[in-house]
């Protein structure tokens, strides 16, 4: 029920076989020691830029327990944190310039090209393995292709 996997009070009947009743008793018991309800959690994918980078930076310094202990205080998952953070490393890469975007472009052509290429000729040295497995051993009937 808790963040972040935020799950309903009846699906977890469904999926646990745990009674209702126990269940709210339990989400009542976690709220009065000051625990956030499950709704109170941001969505996943509600979180705008400077929030992702708010936590990144509020989580730079802190060991991985203190990290998971915020991912599930903020209802996020570490993995989301990790790209969030990489994201950030990422930011002030230059870009690739016109010229090496059309460099990579032609480079991918050619590939493509060669690919093509590869797979007529395997298609062709399978034909001629063929016609001279056929010439070494006739049909019944044929003599030899010569």
């Amino acid at each position: 029920m808790l963040p972040p996997h935020n799950v309903g009070v009846s699906q977890l009947v469904r999926e646990t076989g745990i009674p209702r009743d126990t269940l709210y008793g339990w989400r009542h018991r976690a709220l009065a020691q000051g625990v956030a309800a499950a709704t109170a959690a941001t969505p996943l994918g509600s979180w705008s830029s400077e929030e992702k980078f708010a936590a990144v930076v509020e989580t730079a310094s802190l060991t991985e327990l203190e990290v998971s202990a915020f991912c599930r205080h903020k209802g996020i998952y570490p993995e989301q944190l990790g790209t969030w953070r990489e994201t950030c490393r990422q930011a002030n890469t230059a870009l690739p310039s016109k010229a090496e975007r059309a460099e990579r472009r032609a480079e991918r052509e050619e590939v493509q090209r060669l690919t093509r290429e590869l797979a007529y000729k395997d298609r062709a040295l399978a034909e001629a393995a063929a016609l001279l497995v056929l010439q070494k051993n006739p049909p019944p009937g044929r003599a030899p292709l010569l």
